[in-house]
């Protein structure tokens, strides 16, 4: 194959949602119709006894939630399809701003009963502010809910994006009967199985024979709906989908594994393959020959035996080898990787290559940081990923004297992966965790347990914002972190943070201070 075909047949796509839309229950229903998997698991279940895929960090099975983005590859009719799941409680929201940097396309997954939630439109807008592709999946059509037309409504007003309906429920709940396949014109009929298929069936609408299938009232409301789509909404147009303008709207029930493979079918054919990134220098296109990509995630412990630290690469142009010299941009220096991974979740496998589009996992020893680039000698930037200002702080302090090796460890992997941010009094020289969210505590506190056998303990620190400070005055820059000693910190790459206690005391210091510029997300 040659590069442009191979890069032609990638889709490279993430999953957002609410929690407890169904994210992680869709991803593991695509990788059973890709063969990658024998059996779906459950993210929680009593009866089925194999967790998620793409739920394998020990807190994630014991809470049901994801807490880490998962990057998942497998073969589907002729293409390469890599699907990132990603948390969907707004306390990892920063981990999935980041995912969504490095896919082309994104399926929003939404609730039939509770409709579009407060997450689902914070992450709508990133999709729209870069413009991604969105198709929405309407999950849960085997319990009641709201009707299907007031839920379009609401995608439409919400997320503020054209929908198209693809496909469209017969009946709900109980009464669910199955979808009928607009974009293919055939009836899928349901029954509920986890972990088998349901029965196509090409049927002419004006027939008796749909009467058979789902009854004479069903049927009736079918041919009416249908008849009311193609009236309201425009004919389904794929350039609109591919500019971010419109989202095909697909129904079904990820758990029964309907609606599904309709999703997928339909995916695989219209979603866009890997395209062109904007670096700070040039627009990079994928099918250039020269190799190029961006590290946008790093997940530490993936394998506990070995405390590895893995970095996940974009593959943004070109080809990716093995072994070959590639230049890390950041360090100016040549770096070479003999054993580069694809990925399942957790379970991970040697890649000789990769092409744009792909996720290649590199091993890491503390060589990057989120945002590094990697090229074939090209000086490249690739921008947009920044650390946002944290809303909470704490103290973190050592709970177990004798560990205090493995604590910072464990405190400088973790804050590697961008779960939190690390910040270091200038004065006291004692460590404060910056975290979006309350259950990253939790999270950091049990990891660094679990994976670093390092206690801590958290002590509370009234804060309101952290802000990073520059000034080209420096005699003006040294009598701020003069007068505000006891408020100044570094950040883990030593840049001065000065950490506000009150919303007054920032705007007084913003007023004070003109010459100094306060910044309210690392990237500046």
């Amino acid at each position: 194959m040659t590069l442009q075909e191979e890069i032609g047949r990638r889709r490279t796509f993430a999953i957002i949602s609410h929690p407890d839309a169904g994210k992680t229950t869709l991803t593991e229903k695509l990788l059973l119709f890709g063969g990658a998997i024998h059996i779906a698991g459950a993210v929680k279940s009593n009866k089925i006894k194999k967790t998620a895929t793409s739920d394998w960090m020990e807190i994630e099975k014991q809470r049901g939630i994801s807490v880490a983005t998962s990057v998942m590859g497998f073969e589907y009719r002729g293409y390469k399809i890599n699907i990132l799941d990603t948390p969907g409680h707004q306390d990892f929201a920063e981990d999935t701003f980041r995912t969504l940097t490095a896919v082309d396309s994104v399926i929003i997954v939404i609730d039939s009963a509770k409709g579009v939630e407060m997450q689902t439109r914070r992450l709508m807008e990133v999709c729209r502010m870069r413009k991604t592709p969105v198709m929405v999946f309407i999950n849960k059509m085997d319990r009641e809910g709201k009707d299907p037309f007031d839920l379009l409504d609401e995608v439409e007003e919400e997320l503020g994006i054209h929908v198209r309906p693809l496909s469209w429920p017969i009946n709900m709940g109980l009464r669910f009967k199955g979808v009928y396949n607009i974009y293919q014109d055939k009836l899928n009929l349901y029954t509920p199985d986890k972990q088998r298929v349901s029965e196509t069936i090409a049927v002419d609408l004006q027939s008796k024979e749909l009467d058979q299938h789902v009854g004479e009232e069903d049927a009736d409301k079918l041919r009416q709906d249908l008849e009311l789509i193609e009236g309201v909404y425009d004919p389904f147009n794929i350039q609109d989908y591919l500019a971010g303008n419109l989202a095909p709207v697909f129904f079904g029930s990820a758990l029964n594994t309907f609606g599904v493979n309709e999703l997928l079918d339909c995916f695989v054919e219209i979603a866009p393959s890997p395209r062109s990134i904007q670096a700070n220098e040039r627009m990079v296109n994928p099918t250039e020959e020269k190799f190029s990509g961006f590290i946008f995630k790093i997940h530490a412990n993936m394998d506990p035996n070995h405390r590895s630290c893995i970095a996940f690469v974009k593959v943004c142009s070109g080809k990716f080898e093995r072994n070959v010299y590639y230049r890390h941009i950041r360090h100016d220096k040549q770096m070479r990787f003999s054993s580069p991974t694809a990925f399942m979740a957790q379970k991970k496998e040697t890649v000789d290559e990769a092409y744009a589009g792909d996720i290649v996992g590199l091993p890491d020893t503390g060589n990057f940081k989120i945002g590094d680039t990697l090229t074939e000698g090209e000086l490249l930037h690739f921008k947009g990923l920044p650390s946002f200002s944290p809303e909470m702080f704490k103290y973190i302090e050592n709970a177990d004297p004798m560990k205090q090796k493995q604590l910072d460890k464990g405190i400088n992997q973790l804050m590697d992966e961008g779960v939190a941010q690390l910040f270091v009094n200038q004065n006291t020289g004692r460590k404060i965790i910056g975290t979006v969210g309350q259950l990253q505590f939790e999270v950091i506190q049990y990891r660094l347990l679990h994976e670093y056998g390092a206690q801590c303990k958290w002590e509370p620190i009234s804060l309101y914002k952290a802000c990073w400070i520059e000034s080209d005055n420096e005699a003006e820059l040294a009598l701020f972190k003069k007068r505000k000693a006891q408020y100044m910190a570094y950040d883990k790459e030593g840049r001065d943070v000065f950490l506000a206690d009150s919303n007054y005391v920032l705007q007084m210091a913003q007023n004070d201070f003109k010459n100094i510029r306060f910044h309210f997300t690392s990237e500046f």
